[in-house]
C-alpha cells in the first residue's frame, strides 16, 4: 500500500474500507505490520457480519487479509478482478449469492473472455466465497480450454532481431530472454546477479498495484532459482555498465512489436523467446531435464509431466551456454 508523507512531517495511507477510502495518519513512517494492524483495526471497528457483505467488500478483504503472502503482481491483478465482473454479481450480499448466480455470471464472461481468464476469474470468486461463505460448495461448469499455441519464433527472427537490439537499451534484456529468462527475472538483474560468467537468477521484479515496480527476494517457483552460464562479453557488459532494467514494463513490449513489424515478422510475445530457449536446446541434443533445469521449469506441462532434477556438472552447463552463444551472436 503507498505510505504518502504529508507536509506536515506525517505519513498516511488511505485503504479502502467497507467499498469507502479510508484517510490514516501515522507521525512516523509505518512497517507494514503497523499499517496490517491498522487495517484490520478498521475493518473490525466496522462490525458487520460477514454474510451481509458484498460481493465487493469481501473481495477488499480477503486481498487484505492476503497482502503479507500473494505477490504483489497478484495483488495488482486481483484488485482489478472485481471492476471487470458484472456490477450485478459484485453488488450481490455474500449471503444472497447461490450456484445459480455463478454459473451467470460464468455464462456472461466468456461470451468474451479466455477460458484462462474466466478459470481465474471464477477461481477468485471461489476464493472469496470459502472464507466469507464457507457452506457453499461450488460445482460450475467451467468452458473447456482452449489448445494453447506454442509458437516457436525461427532461428531467422532472432538473429534478425538480437540484430536490430544491439546498441539500444533493449539489448541486453533481449539476450537474457534468448536464454530462457521470465520478463520478471529479466527485470530483477544486476550487476550483483554476475559470478564470473554465471547469472544467479534468485529475484524477480513485478508490478505491483500502484504501478510500481517492485523487487521480490524470491523466482516464480523454487525451480526458477537457478544458475546458467552466460556470453563473457555479455556478462561484461551487465557489470561494466552496472546494467538494470529502468524502463517501464511495457516498453520492452512495444519495442519488440515495433522491430517484429519494421522486419515484417509475424508479432509474438517476449514469453516466446522461452518457448525458442526450449526447443533450440531440444534441437541441439540438450537432455530434457537439463533445459528444465536451465530454464527454471517446475515441471514439463509446458516443455510433459513431472520436473526432473538435473544432474549435470558445471562443464556440461557451460557446453551447453556455449553452443548457444555461437548460434545467436557469432
Amino acid at each position: 500500500m503507498k505510505i504518502e508523507k504529508l507536509p506536515s512531517g506525517s505519513f498516511r495511507i488511505q485503504p479502502t474500507i467497507n467499498g469507502k477510502r479510508k484517510s490514516v495518519t501515522f507521525d512516523h513512517k509505518p512497517t507494514q505490520k503497523e499499517i496490517m494492524d491498522k487495517i484490520i483495526e478498521l475493518h473490525t471497528k466496522i462490525e458487520i457480519r460477514a454474510s451481509e457483505l458484498s460481493f465487493r467488500h469481501a473481495s477488499e478483504l480477503y486481498v487484505d487479509s492476503k497482502r503479507n503472502v500473494l505477490s504483489p503482481s497478484t495483488i495488482k491483478s486481483y484488485k482489478t478482478y472485481v471492476d471487470r465482473f458484472p456490477e450485478w454479481f459484485v453488488d450481490m450480499k455474500i449471503c444472497d449469492i447461490k450456484q445459480s448466480h455463478v454459473n451467470r455470471f460464468v455464462n456472461e464472461l466468456a461470451k468474451d473472455k479466455t477460458p484462462k481468464t474466466v478459470k481465474n476469474y471464477h477461481g477468485f470468486v471461489h476464493a472469496v466465497m470459502s472464507i466469507y461463505a464457507p457452506e457453499m460448495h461450488l460445482t460450475t461448469k467451467l468452458p473447456q480450454n482452449t489448445k494453447k499455441d506454442f509458437y516457436i519464433p525461427s532461428d531467422d527472427d532472432i538473429k534478425a532481431i538480437i540484430k536490430e537490439s544491439i546498441g539500444t537499451e533493449y539489448e541486453i534484456p533481449i539476450a537474457l530472454a534468448c536464454y530462457g529468462l521470465r520478463r520478471s527475472e529479466i527485470f530483477a538483474v544486476s550487476k550483483d546477479s554476475i559470478k564470473k560468467n554465471i547469472l544467479i537468477i534468485d529475484k524477480s521484479s513485478v508490478l505491483n498495484e500502484n504501478n510500481e515496480m517492485v523487487t521480490k527476494d524470491t523466482t516464480k517457483t523454487a525451480a526458477s532459482t537457478r544458475a546458467i552460464p552466460i556470453p563473457k562479453k555479455l556478462a561484461d557488459k551487465i557489470k561494466k555498465e552496472d546494467w538494470h532494467y529502468t524502463g517501464y514494463d511495457g516498453n520492452l513490449t512495444r519495442w519488440l512489436h515495433r522491430t517484429q513489424d519494421k522486419l515484417g515478422i509475424e508479432r509474438f510475445s517476449l514469453h516466446k523467446m522461452r518457448h525458442y530457449f526450449a526447443s533450440k536446446l531440444s534441437s541441439m541434443g540438450v537432455p530434457e531435464a537439463d533445459i528444465l533445469a536451465l530454464g527454471g521449469w517446475e515441471t514439463d506441462n509446458i516443455m510433459k509431466s513431472v520436473y526432473r532434477h538435473s544432474m549435470m556438472k558445471d562443464k556440461q552447463k557451460s557446453e551447453i551456454s556455449d553452443k548457444l552463444s555461437k548460434e545467436l551472436f557469432s
